[in-house]
């Protein structure tokens, strides 16, 4: 194998590596927010809230679920695809905006003084790089 091919095969291992650990990444965070009623405790929580505020959180939270259990299953299963099309390129590089954004926004409506908003600014920081360095490497 030349050196052009086998740099080309150790990236797209790498690559596909970095992606299966975004499809672990997702299937967590979609569990994870699978259990927000009992870890917030939303059914006391969320009462003081009309039932309009009440509705679009719990809405959010189970479309938000869906978004990550739908970014795993890419993930794990069209690693190749986003690899090597235009559309995975795309996609790639939406996913890895959705992580910059949900860290920024942390600091904005969360700052950074409690130790939780500190631990989820580690966590939102992991997500972006497991979709923008498979993004970098798959430019021509």
């Amino acid at each position: 194998m030349d050196e052009a091919k086998h740099k080309d095969h150790r990236t797209m291992t790498l690559s596909q590596s970095f992606l299966s650990a975004g499809g672990v990444f997702h299937l967590a965070l979609a569990v994870f927010h699978l259990f927000f009623w009992r870890i917030f405790r939303w059914k006391e929580d969320l009462a003081s809230l009309t039932h309009i505020n009440r509705a679009a959180m719990q809405i959010l939270n189970i479309c938000l679920a869906l978004l990550f259990f739908v970014m795993m299953y890419i993930s794990f299963f069209h690693a190749a695809e986003l690899l090597v099309t235009s559309l995975g390129s795309t996609i790639l590089a939406s996913i890895a905006l959705f992580w910059v954004l949900r860290l920024i926004l942390q600091f904005v409506f969360f700052g950074a003084r409690h130790r939780i908003s500190i631990l989820f600014v580690v966590v939102f920081t992991i997500g972006a790089p497991l979709y923008l360095i498979p993004f970098l490497w798959s430019l021509p």
